[in-house]
């Protein structure tokens, strides 16, 4: 049974039952973190942030992920969102990514799972209030919703005695990277497996084979997303190396996960692929390695990290200018394609 067949029986059962439809919606909100909209796609990725939270010693990761999803879908379901947005999963990854982060940088204590839900229910609050905004400009929220969240809650945590804070990053005056910390041992092993983790730490995770999975999953849905990835993990590190980062950012792929995301934004969804847009895409790519860099620079007094941010900040960037690579209008390419509709009430 071909993949296309399976979706197409997929779709008769779950449009049969409320059940599978939140399902879906869940599953396909998985895959739209890489602005998909296929529930296959979803369950493998959630497959690989599984095995690579387990295998990394940090189960909780994929746990809050999955709470998070379900948690934001269905808050969207209370909030009567609109049906069509909810069901393609466009108000469950930006919960999702919320619900990653918090264990990965929050002690696992059981207030954090209140903390964690909450999180994710406002998330969803967030991206309709976002998405009524930004509108006006014709572009998406991407994943600025949680980028918006998480900031919030990661810096309220340093004033809650009973949330934990755990590899949050202390507060502290930025520095100069030190040319010593920055050499990196260019062999093929060391900077494929930084690659390969560029693409799964999207996600919070920091796992080569989870990575790979990854890959796989973006290529049921499209190769075309598939290869963007790869330029874009790929660019995005050797960018990095080049203008000097400390080798051990490298090897985790801290380096990747933002140029993975821009490169599949730009070059493989809210554009039409074609060789200009190869190319507008790549500087859009670079753009977000220096925006992770400025960054990092102006929130380590904060004591929070980048997150998505470079992401969000290089692709609108590269969007506002609405350059007309493609044969239809850019408005309803992004319409499409990506992020978040407005929420009316059902009638």
């Amino acid at each position: 049974m071909t993949v296309n067949r399976i979706g197409r029986t997929w779709d008769t059962i779950v449009d049969r039952h409320p059940i599978g439809q939140f399902t879906d919606a869940c599953l396909r909100g998985a895959s739209q973190v890489m602005l998909q909209n296929n529930p296959l796609t979803g369950l493998l990725i959630l497959a690989a942030v599984a095995w690579g939270s387990i295998r990394t010693g940090t189960p909780a990761v994929v746990v809050g992920a999955v709470v998070a999803l379900i948690v934001g879908t269905f808050t969207a379901v209370l909030l009567r969102a609109d049906t069509a947005s909810w069901r393609q999963g466009l108000f469950g990854f930006s919960p999702l990514l919320t619900g990653a982060a918090l264990p990965s940088f929050l002690a696992t204590r059981p207030l954090l799972w209140v903390y964690l839900v909450v999180g994710a229910a406002v998330t969803t609050v967030v991206t309709l209030a976002l998405s009524n905004v930004l509108k006006t400009w014709g572009v998406p929220a991407l994943t600025f919703p949680f980028v918006l969240t998480s900031w919030f809650l990661l810096m309220g945590a340093y004033q809650f005695a009973r949330i934990g804070i755990s590899t949050l990053g202390h507060p502290a005056l930025p520095a100069q990277a030190s040319s010593r910390l920055a050499e990196v041992p260019y062999t093929f092993g060391f900077l494929a497996v930084g690659m390969l983790k560029g693409v799964a730490q999207v996600f919070l995770v920091n796992d080569w084979i989870s990575g790979i999975v990854m890959l796989v999953a973006l290529a049921v849905s499209s190769r075309v997303v598939a290869l963007a990835a790869v330029l874009g993990t790929v660019v995005g590190t050797l960018v990095a190396i080049g203008l000097g980062v400390y080798g051990d950012q490298v090897g985790n792929g801290l380096w990747g996960f933002n140029a993975v995301l821009t490169a599949v934004a730009l070059g493989a969804v809210l554009y039409r692929p074609s060789p200009a847009v190869t190319g507008y895409a790549l500087l859009g790519t670079i753009t977000a390695v220096c925006v992770q860099a400025a960054l990092t620079t102006a929130l380590t007094p904060l004591g929070i990290p980048t997150l998505t941010a470079p992401f969000v900040v290089a692709t609108w960037l590269f969007l506002l200018p609405k350059r007309d690579f493609a044969p239809i209008p850019h408005h309803e390419r992004v319409e499409e394609a990506t992020a978040v509709t407005t929420a009316r009430p059902k009638r």
